[in-house]
């Protein structure tokens, strides 16, 4: 027997499964036994929810209910020596079939596989694994495409996929082209209010994303994000959001560049706080070294770029920074889980979003119909761009013809706040002036208090604007804090407005 094995850490006990783990074993052995045919399944779990665990059970007893070899799929080297330890513990012996791998001995007679997807496909294309032979292919991180090259070699084999978004990272290439059916686990709001999961609280800073471009892969080019984020002014702001609410907290920061992620912790540095960088480039012995100093020290401060989305697990970060924009939402899932493991003294974590991404995606925790996502990625993908796009400021004139009576429709709010500081007024008589402004336009063109408060429907995007605007003037504010002014303006404004329907009334009612 080929002697090159990967050697594994002391074995633990095996964990003892949740109930919606067992549930959801339950189901995937359920759907295997109903057809004749191998199947192709495709489960969805949040980070954090136990995929390993999830499978590495479903191996167990596939080998141990029908006595075929089972194939266990990865594409990164610490994902492949996490998962056969995460197998051993649930008491399958297994073998590793990475690089170092040179030969498979035929009087091999493990059960299981654990193999990285080159690999493999290069031992298949040597004559060395009998691909008839298995009957269960696991694939986890399932979304990348680079699995799709080897399911055609096992014809007999049932595939089972594993993900946290059923989502293709390549939009031509749909999951529902290789895969039958999606199997949905726990939502992440179940985990939280289970306690399996902590609870985010997000902060939210509009950011111009204007000078950013999309590179051939659909996401925003390292170039341009660098570009970006490196400048003096992003870099201001990230250490205000840090020091606003994260100061002292253990945290991780995501960036899109190396130039950045140096940049950003040479920021930190300077600032007087305990700050590391780690990339893709860094050497094994440094990587590990960096990331033992993570864990044990209180409040440190580790910013990365490519290297720590999967295959990386640290219960103690309190807050994930997302320094960065992405069109992914397999990253911006894989980026927030990094903060979501709970423990018994941490319920609670911190989401800073400094690239616009929660607008695009919505709330981390807030619930995603997977099924539509898995069955319509074209139309989910659409509308996720239709989040991204920015648009010149300016009046439909559909809606400037909702106005007749209205000279004045345009409201410079800059210009208003300039004049406000030069004359010792306080900022919020901008947000007054522009209010009066609107409840007028909406009572001028209006003959009852019901048409004028419809009218200042018509108003909704232009309000956002105006607001937007005037966040920028204040300077860093939240996204939070910009929200509520928007809901805060259209309550007022409703109010003005019947005030004004109200006295207009009463001094005709008087004549």
């Amino acid at each position: 027997m080929d002697t090159a094995t990967t050697t594994t850490p002391h074995i633990k006990p095996a964990k003892k499964l949740y109930t919606y783990q067992e549930s959801d074993i339950a189901l995937l052995f359920q759907k295997m036994e109903q057809s004749n045919t191998p199947q192709r399944l495709l489960y969805q779990l949040p980070t954090g929810g136990g995929k390993t665990v999830i499978f590495s059970e479903i191996a167990k007893r596939y080998i141990e209910k029908f006595g075929k070899k089972v194939v266990v799929l990865t594409h990164r080297v610490e994902l492949c020596r996490q998962t056969s330890v995460t197998l051993k513990n649930s008491g399958v012996t297994n073998r590793a079939i990475n690089s170092t791998v040179k030969k498979i001995s035929k009087k091999d007679d493990y059960t299981c596989y654990v193999a990285m997807v080159e690999t493999l496909k290069n031992r298949i294309k040597d004559g060395q694994v009998n691909t008839d032979a298995v009957g269960l292919v696991i694939i986890d991180e399932a979304h990348h495409n680079s699995f799709q090259k080897l399911l055609g070699k096992f014809k007999n084999a049932t595939i089972i996929g594993v993900t946290a978004t059923p989502f293709s990272s390549d939009i031509s290439l749909p999951m529902h082209k290789n895969y039958s059916e999606l199997i949905v686990g726990e939502p992440i709001g179940s985990l939280i209010a289970q306690g399996f999961l902590a609870k985010p609280k997000t902060w939210r800073y509009d950011v111009e994303l204007n000078s950013l471009k999309t590179g051939v892969h659909g996401d925003f080019t390292v170039s341009t994000s660098d570009a970006l984020y490196s400048a003096p002014a992003m870099l201001e702001l990230l250490l205000h959001a840090y020091e606003e609410h994260s100061k002292n907290k253990k945290t991780l920061i995501f960036n899109t560049g190396i130039f950045t992620s140096r940049a950003v912790c040479q920021l930190f540095t300077d600032a007087g706080y305990d700050c590391r960088h780690l990339d893709n480039k860094t050497l094994a012995g440094e990587r590990a070294e960096i990331l033992k100093w993570f864990k044990k020290t209180k409040g440190a401060i580790l910013t990365s770029v490519s290297i720590l989305t999967t295959g990386f697990d640290e219960p103690s970060v309190q807050t994930v920074i997302l320094n960065r924009a992405t069109n992914s939402l397999t990253l911006y899932h894989q980026m927030i889980g990094r903060g979501s493991r709970r423990l018994p003294q941490k319920k609670t974590f911190n989401i800073i979003d400094l690239g616009n991404n929660t607008d695009r995606f919505g709330e981390w925790n807030a619930p995603v119909d997977w099924k539509y996502v898995f069955e319509n990625p074209e139309q989910y993908h659409e509308s996720m761009n239709s989040h991204t796009e920015y648009e010149s400021h300016g009046i439909p004139a559909e809606v400037r013809s909702k106005f007749p009576n209205s000279l004045e429709v345009s409201f410079d709010v800059q210009e208003a706040h300039r004049l406000a500081l030069e004359n010792g007024l306080k900022p919020k008589i901008v947000i007054r002036d522009s209010l009066r402004q609107h409840a007028l336009m909406c009572a001028d063109n209006a003959e009852t208090i019901t048409d004028a408060l419809h009218l200042s429907d018509e108003l909704d995007k232009e309000i956002n604007w105006r607001i937007k605007q005037y966040a920028k003037c204040l300077g860093k504010v939240t996204k939070n804090y910009t929200d509520w002014l928007q809901n805060d303006y259209r309550a007022k404004l409703r109010i003005l407005i019947q005030k004004i329907m109200h006295r207009r009334e009463l001094l005709a009612a008087a004549k």
